[in-house]
């Protein structure tokens, strides 16, 4: 029998009630450990850190950045301590600690993660999300600094600093991604070194596409053989391209569009052509620049001109989306703390699943307000998270959430 005031254990590991607050809805820890088990990271020994809580540890530092690591794992446990006495004492793991358990998990659970959960989450009437029938997509790429490690600059490689000057102070990895344009959802993304142009990424997220989605992409991804994939998943295209590409007039359309093909390079030139159609405008006072888009939406009925003309401009979502997570998630001058390639496609996928977790929140709260997600503030919600975090101590990891996430398989 305990003493009067004493609390009795409750039999629990602290570790076991590690979670992230407002994220766990999307996360849940039977999800988290299926997953673990998936990648073949279970583990046969009771640790301080186990997989689970190393998950969240990954996804706890990509929503801290800035923060070390066992600043981190304080704000993970705190106020779990003095909530009741537990079968096991947990101490705050050290710096080394963290970093060998990140190594035992490796990418692929943050990796396998993703796939499961992170989808397009725009409703039927979602503000912003569609174009007639269309669900909109952008595709695009960017680079992140890494620490300038012997395994990341020999991995990943760095860019130049321009004619005559020294090469960059950082390694960069590159990542591709797809982007629900109405509601800033990341569901589809792929790494690589700098020396991989996003065009070579962009092949790894075709799978992610389908009928009834409008992808955008600007003319630095362009190729015949990537508009032969990417069409080929079903979705429909609409990619700007450069202004030296022949695009020659088959027929001219009703709404100032015409018909026209592009080939592919080399001996294969003029073998099997594909139909495109071609939307030339400028934006008129003040810029002259003019836009040549090319689409797989043939009928200008169905799709006039000047409305795709007036769409293309959605395509920046996805440079909103990327600086969400480089600049306001990550920090102004983010450069990623994985010392190795293996941590660092951890880390990415880290940014990403909390990203879209924060993303669903937002969108979640606008459908139910009926409001445009764009009116929601991504910083006020990415505070709130990391404030509820810190006060998770009345949040059961085991009962988080009221039911399967609605995007979850």
């Amino acid at each position: 029998m305990p003493r009067p005031g004493q609390v009795k254990s409750s039999g629990e590991r602290l570790s076991d009630r590690i979670a992230l607050g407002v994220l766990t809805r999307v996360f849940p820890p039977e999800l988290v450990d299926e997953v673990v088990v998936e990648c073949g990271r279970a583990e046969e020994r009771s640790r301080l850190l186990p997989a689970r809580v190393v998950v969240y540890f990954v996804l706890a530092m990509c929503l801290f950045s800035g923060q070390g690591y066992e600043e981190v794992a304080r704000l993970l446990t705190q106020g779990l301590e003095r909530v009741r006495r537990w079968e096991k004492p947990w101490r705050v793991p050290t710096t080394a600690a963290i970093a060998r358990a990140r190594r035992r998990l490796g990418p692929q659970p943050l990796k396998a993660l993703f796939a499961r959960v992170c989808r397009p989450v725009a409703a039927e009437d979602t503000a912003g999300a569609w174009y007639r029938q269309w669900r909109l997509v952008a595709v695009d790429g960017t680079v992140f600094d890494v620490p300038d490690t012997e395994a990341n600059g020999g991995f990943f490689g760095r860019p130049g600093s321009g004619r005559g000057q020294q090469r960059s102070a950082y390694p960069q990895v590159r990542v591709a991604a797809l982007v629900e344009c109405g509601t800033h959802a990341v569901f589809a993304a792929a790494t690589g070194p700098l020396s991989r142009h996003e065009q070579q990424l962009i092949p790894e997220l075709l799978d992610r596409l389908g009928p009834g989605m409008l992808v955008m992409a600007d003319r630095g991804i362009t190729g015949f053989d990537l508009w032969q994939e990417a069409s080929g998943t079903g979705a429909d295209l609409l990619w700007r391209v450069r202004k030296n590409i022949v695009l020659p007039v088959l027929e001219h359309l009703g709404d100032g569009s015409y018909l026209s093909q592009i080939v592919a390079t080399g001996d294969r030139a003029r073998r099997d052509p594909a139909t495109v159609r071609v939307i030339e405008y400028t934006l008129g006072p003040g810029d002259d620049t003019e836009y040549r888009l090319i689409t797989t939406v043939r009928d200008p009925v169905q799709a006039p001109a000047v409305e795709l003309a007036a769409l293309y401009h959605q395509r920046w979502e996805i440079e909103n989306t990327l600086d969400e997570i480089k600049t306001h998630q990550g920090g102004r001058e983010l450069v990623l703390r994985s010392q190795y390639p293996d941590g660092v496609e951890q880390e990415i996928y880290g940014f990403l699943l909390v990203h879209h977790a924060l993303r669903d929140v937002i969108h979640d709260t606008a459908h139910r307000a009926g409001l445009d997600p764009d009116r929601i503030s991504f910083t006020r919600t990415l505070n709130a998270a990391r404030r509820h975090v810190t006060d998770q101590a009345a949040l059961s990891p085991l009962t988080a959430g009221t039911g399967p996430h609605p995007h979850q398989p």
